[in-house]
């Protein structure tokens, strides 16, 4: 065992030996089924949980697949899957880590205040109740939504409402048997790794069971702990992403046709209602995906980066003949799209695509109306299309690389703000269909993206040109481009040891050839170095510390790989180019169907 909490008790057991711990008050070793033993008597306040347990009764791989370890709260926050155990996320392990949140914002702050957001995953009003009831009785006011609301509101709650801290309950666009809990500071962005560190000691120091402070709900919103976000902070949010428009005086009179889904998550109402104010009239709900469902029944995976979540509303698209689909994720902060074919049948973009398309346009036309800031700045990951750095040459526009995570995106956002030039961000968005235009919140906003893409659509269409056009345009001014991800699932313990394992190979062995493109640099992020295997010459690398490798093949070609940091699986990111699109897809199928023999998948 490691880290096992219960009752005031910590048992702390690792490599075959007992250590103490400052905050145990007695150290003993428990097994997995002491512990599902002893949660099995504690866990009262959820029945399913002890419904739950006693389903497992006597099979032993279910039970240790609950209690093997804790759910860890790592630089974001908790995700895992929903149920009962310490390995799971439920009340007590949400309790538990809003504990250490509290204790966190009390030492730091006086007067500490907390907003807390959630969208339409199993339990995440229930979770959202429950952090509500622990800050509060921990003397923390809290500031919460009288609905479900998209990840971009929260960050936009916590910055308008003037709170040391945010709380959203959602698991992006994991599986229906997923939640999370993800933490913002009072940025708006998601918490720094010196904060999450902090945040993390303080959770270890609480006991599972009757370690947190808890106030009945309602009790809190009686005597004023517990507060409504009200419709006034709505409205000034509307605002801000409509401030984002270029050309939204001619959405109205374009006559665009949008076939739009949330995927039965948060974007039903706010993107609707950005999309009415800008004036699309012809918007076609896909009305399996309309209303909240945690269960996704049409999508078992809500993700708009993949074609199976799409499927209804594709479907629709061939008796509705839109312009343009829209797929917001459940918690509204990524958006993929697709568009008619010259065939008729709807291509799908990838998130390169339409992130480069936004980051063109927006250059393009602030440049032409004569409102791009002085210095202007974009910000892309690590592993996002390299394609930008020709735009942004082009237009005079300083592109930063960051780790990543969005929240590092948000980071270079304050940076700028720390320095009263927070107007010269123009742009930030990742591959993983995650955007972001203007600096009033600090995270991916697929209600701002939604916008901006159909005034794009719509302003392209004024001109005769198809967004199918304008991105075949883009490859034939900055080269044909192609990039693909590759997710391999490492499921349960012995999956975490595997990825160390592939990571740990990598890194001692580097392959000399992927594709049958030589190898010639590798960039290890988690030692700042990237060396030339010709010369063995290193160049630092001038960012955070993560587990990510690069490997930089011959013809512009590149692997990056990376364990996820909220899923259990290990990623892959293949980038080609080519005289051709269809030569540079040849090339990165070779590519990866190499590197995936490589990794033993």
């Amino acid at each position: 065992m490691k880290n096992q909490r219960a009752c005031g008790i910590i048992a702390v057991y690792e490599n075959d030996r007992v250590w103490f711990s400052e905050y145990a008050f007695e150290v003993i070793i428990m097994t997995e089924m002491e512990l599902y033993s002893l949660w099995l008597e504690k866990a009262v306040d959820d029945p399913d949980l002890i419904e739950e347990l006693k389903s497992i009764e006597g099979d032993e791989e279910a039970i240790k697949d609950r209690f093997y370890r804790d759910l860890e709260f790592g630089t974001g926050g908790l995700r895992g899957v929903i149920g009962a155990g310490s390995f799971r996320l439920n009340v007590y392990t949400i309790r538990r880590a809003t504990q250490g949140l509290a204790d966190y914002v009390n030492e730091s702050f006086e007067n500490g205040s907390v907003a807390i957001s959630y969208d339409s995953r199993i339990k995440s009003d229930k979770f959202a109740k429950e952090a509500a009831a622990v800050l509060a009785a921990n003397g923390i006011k809290v500031h919460i939504y009288t609905e479900l609301m998209p990840t971009p509101m929260l960050s936009w709650a916590v910055r308008e409402c003037g709170c040391q801290a945010g709380i959203m309950i959602t698991a992006s666009h994991n599986p229906a048997k997923y939640n999370g809990y993800k933490v913002y500071g009072e940025d708006g962005c998601q918490i720094t790794l010196d904060v999450a560190n902090t945040v993390i000691s303080k959770i270890n120091a609480v006991p599972m069971f009757g370690g947190a402070k808890v106030m009945d709900y309602e009790e809190g919103v009686k005597n004023g702990m517990i507060s409504y976000i009200g419709q006034e902070v709505l409205e000034k949010y509307y605002a801000k992403v409509q401030e984002q428009g270029i050309h939204t005086d001619l959405v109205a009179d374009s006559g665009l046709k949008v076939v739009y889904t949330p995927l039965n998550g948060t974007g039903n109402k706010p993107v609707r209602e950005i999309l009415k104010r800008i004036g699309i009239k012809e918007v076609t709900v896909v009305p399996e995906q309309e209303l909240p469902d945690g269960n996704f029944p049409t999508c078992p995976f809500p993700n708009p980066e993949i074609k199976e979540a799409l499927a209804k509303g594709l479907e629709l698209c061939e008796s509705v003949k839109p312009d343009l689909l829209l797929a917001t994720d459940p918690d509204c902060d990524r958006v993929g799209i697709a568009v008619p074919g010259n065939d008729g049948e709807y291509v799908l973009f990838t998130g390169n695509e339409v992130g480069a398309m936004l980051l063109k346009y927006i250059c393009q036309e602030r440049t032409a109306l004569g409102t791009m800031p002085e210095r202007p700045v974009a910000v892309k990951t690590i592993v996002t299309t390299d394609i930008c750095k020709k735009i942004a040459a082009e237009y005079g526009v300083e592109l930063r690389d960051v780790l990543t995570g969005f929240k590092f995106i948000g980071e270079q956002i304050g940076f700028l703000e720390k320095d009263g030039e927070d107007n010269r961000y123009i742009f930030g968005f990742e591959e993983s269909y995650g955007y972001l235009a203007g600096s009033y919140v600090r995270d991916k906003d697929a209600v701002v993206a939604s916008m901006l893409i159909c005034e794009m659509a719509a302003f392209y269409r004024t001109k005769g040109i198809s967004l199918l056009q304008a991105r075949d345009n883009l490859y034939a001014q900055y080269g044909n481009y192609v990039h693909t991800q590759s997710s391999f699932q490492c499921e349960g313990a012995s999956g975490m040891e595997r990825m160390k394992e592939i990571m740990t190979g990598l890194r001692n062995d580097p392959p000399k050839a992927i594709g049958g493109l030589k190898t010639e640099k590798v960039g290890d992020y988690l030692t700042s170095e990237e060396t030339d295997l010709a010369t063995g010459e290193k160049t630092a690398i001038k960012l955070p510390k993560s587990d990510v490798l690069a490997f930089r093949l011959a013809d512009g070609a590149s692997v990056i790989i990376r364990p996820s940091g909220t899923e259990p699986k290990i990623k892959a990111y293949y980038t080609t180019i080519g005289d051709t699109r269809e030569a540079a897809a040849a090339l990165e199928k070779t590519i990866s169907e190499d590197f995936k023999a490589i990794l033993g998948f």
